[in-house]
């Protein structure tokens, strides 16, 4: 795997190299803005361009922007974004491009190094990963009446960990039922959301972009 890090904190960008070398990733690349960055993705082709938020000269949305610019100019680069805080908001406009290969995690999930190459893996597969915090602060968030209000509450249960980036067999570890079970769940999500089965969008993702909308459209988002 070849990974392209982008982060202002030296201490951050080179632990990442470190972590990811040691493991046997090709960080073949490392910046501490988004200068000269997308001319790298273009000339390294990396399977995953780890960046964050938060970067000069604003500390604004800075990686964002550059995670969107990426993946317009550079399709099928894998993105795995970092953020200090949970910001709802930023979730969605990473997702809403489509979700396929797309990660964003909090940087304290970066100490938990297990958790943390699993999702950079998973990412650079083309699944997607979001942090088990922004799906528990979205759970938490009252709702506007909506497509998922059709939904059980094993269902919606079901739909959080599909936001999370997890497979059938890995939602039923989770449920403990067996994976019939939780393919049976999916099936009935996608279902009662209306999503055509023909559709360009992986229908995963459209649930998962959804659910996300209907969360953060009731209150003022992080």
């Amino acid at each position: 795997m070849r990974v392209i890090v982008v982060d202002d904190s030296a201490l951050i960008r080179e632990g990442l190299t470190r972590l990811l070398t040691d493991e046997g990733i090709e960080v073949v690349a490392a910046y501490p803005d988004a200068n000269g960055v997308l001319e790298a993705v273009r000339q390294h082709h990396p399977d995953v361009l780890v960046v964050d938020i938060r970067m000069p000269p604003a500390f604004q949305i800075e990686g964002l922007e550059l995670a969107l610019e990426v993946r317009q100019e550079v399709p099928g680069t894998a993105i795995l974004v970092l953020s200090q805080h949970i910001e709802t908001r930023y979730a969605v406009e990473l997702l809403e491009g489509g979700a396929s290969g797309v990660g964003y995690l909090l940087k304290d999930r970066v100490t938990e190094v297990d958790a943390f190459l699993d999702a950079l893996r998973r990412v650079a597969a083309g699944e997607s990963a979001l942090d088990s915090e922004v799906v528990s602060r979205l759970i938490q968030r009252p709702r506007q009446p909506g497509a998922l209000d059709r939904l059980t509450e094993r269902e919606r249960e079901v739909l959080a960990l599909m936001a999370e980036g997890h497979s059938n067999a890995a939602i039923a570890d989770r449920l403990v039922v067996n994976q019939r079970t939780a393919e049976t769940h999916v099936s009935n999500i996608l279902g009662k959301l209306d999503l055509p089965p023909d559709s360009a969008v992986d229908r995963r993702v459209s649930a998962v972009v959804m659910w996300l909308r209907q969360a953060t459209s009731a209150s003022p988002l992080d």
